[in-house]
């Protein structure tokens, strides 16, 4: 079993299921939208919060920085000001790390470059999160790697020979791994979620912790994933759908969110430990359906019992139906009555 500790968090490969609430930039650049939503959360059950980091500058190149970017869901005449429209500085980060470690989740944020990386060092993040479009960014992959800190990597719109390379270039220099089973879909439709890649990626990568990064509407596919393997699921969250922005239409509202962590915790309570047992709470039940041996007319004591002289009735008395080749052919040692109870006991 591999487990991973970091924080105040701990993943296994075992699980419970840890719950991930991606706010990322759902909080539409308003620090009081995002402590609120890290609040909410918290009080849905989730282990942990996460952001996104980006240097926008460094991250895109001057013409799609500059892009006229007009459309429903811009915060600026340009990609680039839209971008820096959603971004928070320092002092912002601080106060949401602080909010997360007062709600008692984990703080946790994606890197979508270098720069990204060292404020998040500076901030003291306790893991790091990459993008699915950073799977193939080796280059930043063993940069957070040599931090030595845990990783999950998001594993989107990748080959699986992809997601090898990228799983060896960091295990050289990390083995805290956890590889999340996502599809670059906003949103991704049910018949394109391929859940059983999860059981792909446990066989291939048996030493990583496998988890599921999910753009799907509801939340069926995360307890699917679980039940699947993936001990780790990260879903995106909003307090309202109907805001502005471009993914707050596949993210989860607060009353979804709490039901998402209530069905992932049922799981682990509906599979049980695998021993067949009689409840004692279904005893009435088996008593009141059940079937049990009875008499079909008055019978002598020393009377041989015949097929014919036994019969199946309803509420049980203790003798099964399995049972009635052991009283044939027996011989009684008391009288009994019609509709009497009859058992091995009363046999000699």
């Amino acid at each position: 079993m591999k487990t991973i500790s970091f924080g105040r968090s701990r993943i296994s490969t075992k699980g419970p299921c840890y719950v991930i609430a991606e706010i990322g930039h759902n909080h539409q650049g308003n620090l009081e939208t995002a402590l609120r939503m890290i609040q909410v959360a918290a009080s849905c059950g989730v282990q942990a919060v996460k952001f996104q980091k980006r240097d926008n500058k460094t991250l895109y190149t001057r013409e799609f920085y500059n892009k006229p970017y007009d459309n429903e869901n811009s915060y600026g005449a340009t990609y680039g000001e839209h971008r820096e429209f959603l971004e928070f500085g320092m002092d912002e980060y601080r106060e949401l790390k602080r909010c997360a470690e007062e709600n008692q989740v984990e703080f946790m944020a994606t890197a979508f470059d270098h720069k990204s990386v060292d404020f998040l060092e500076e901030l003291g993040v306790t893991c790091y999160k990459t993008a699915s479009g950073d799977l193939t960014n080796i280059p930043l992959l063993t940069y957070i790697a040599r931090l030595r800190k845990p990783m999950f990597i998001s594993t989107g719109a990748a080959t699986l020979d992809e997601i090898r390379i990228a799983y060896e270039a960091v295990i050289k220099h990390n083995d805290k791994i956890c590889l999340m089973h996502c599809v670059a879909g906003y949103p991704t439709e049910y018949h394109n979620l391929n859940l059983r890649v999860i059981e792909t990626l446990k066989r291939e990568f048996p030493e990583a912790i496998i988890g599921y990064s999910g753009h799907d509407n509801g939340i069926l596919a995360a307890v699917i994933a679980y039940m699947l393997g993936a001990t780790v699921v990260e879903k995106h969250f909003t307090l309202n759908r109907s805001w502005k922005g471009t993914d707050h239409k596949f993210s989860l509202e607060p009353e979804g969110l709490r039901k998402q962590v209530r069905d992932l915790r049922r799981v682990d309570m509906a599979l049980g430990d695998g021993r067949r047992i009689i409840y004692d709470f279904e005893m009435e039940a088996r008593k009141k359906m059940g079937k049990g041996i009875y008499t079909t007319r008055p019978l002598p004591k020393g009377k041989v019992i015949t097929w014919e002289d036994i019969t199946l009735k309803t509420p049980a008395n203790g003798t099964p139906p399995y049972m009635m080749d052991r009283i044939v052919g027996k011989r009684l040692r008391v009288s009994l009555d019609e509709e009497a109870p009859i058992s091995p006991n009363l046999l000699e």
